[in-house]
């Protein structure tokens, strides 16, 4: 695995930090419970709930070292402590207004870990971000959908 930077912001970082404690200090001994419990019942072999915690162990731990790696290699930017200056940068958070429909959305430019469209999180890898990232307040972009090419005006760009 590259040891390439991840950027993250501050928020995400913890929340991954919040998951990896609760994996360790709550799944990760309950699964381990579950499996001495299981093994008391006797034959392994036909033993479903026996595999089952088998099962979620290796899930647990798999996502542990996911976590671990992932948190090793973070790059955690913390947007408050940048001075806004109307410029579209990572862990900004930008107010846009569709061209043609004057429809308003808002978009927080996030690590691809942290990204949740329903929270209106976007990935700095997507597509609108890649054509946000260095522009302005009052700029207007185009951005490439699936449905055809998208003009955004900026209206406004937060450091939140």
């Amino acid at each position: 695995m590259s040891t390439q930077k991840i950027p993250m912001t501050a928020k995400g970082a913890e929340k991954l930090r919040n998951e990896l404690h609760h994996l360790k200090t709550v799944s990760r001994p309950k699964v381990v419970e579950d499996i001495a419990v299981a093994r008391a019942h006797g034959d392994l072999k036909e033993n479903a709930e026996y595999h089952a915690a088998r099962e979620q162990q290796s899930f647990i731990e798999g996502r542990i070292r996911e976590l671990e790696t992932k948190l090793s290699h973070a790059q955690i930017i913390d947007i408050s402590s940048l001075t806004n200056e109307g410029k579209v940068i990572f862990a900004a958070t930008v107010k846009l207004m569709n061209l043609e429909d004057d429809k308003i959305v808002v978009y927080q430019i996030v690590g691809d870990e942290e990204a949740d469209l329903k929270q209106g999180k976007i990935s700095v890898s997507s597509p609108i971000a890649r054509a946000l990232i260095g522009k302005f307040q009052g700029d207007v972009v185009e951005v490439k959908a699936p449905g055809g090419v998208i003009s955004y005006e900026i209206h406004s760009v937060e450091y939140v």
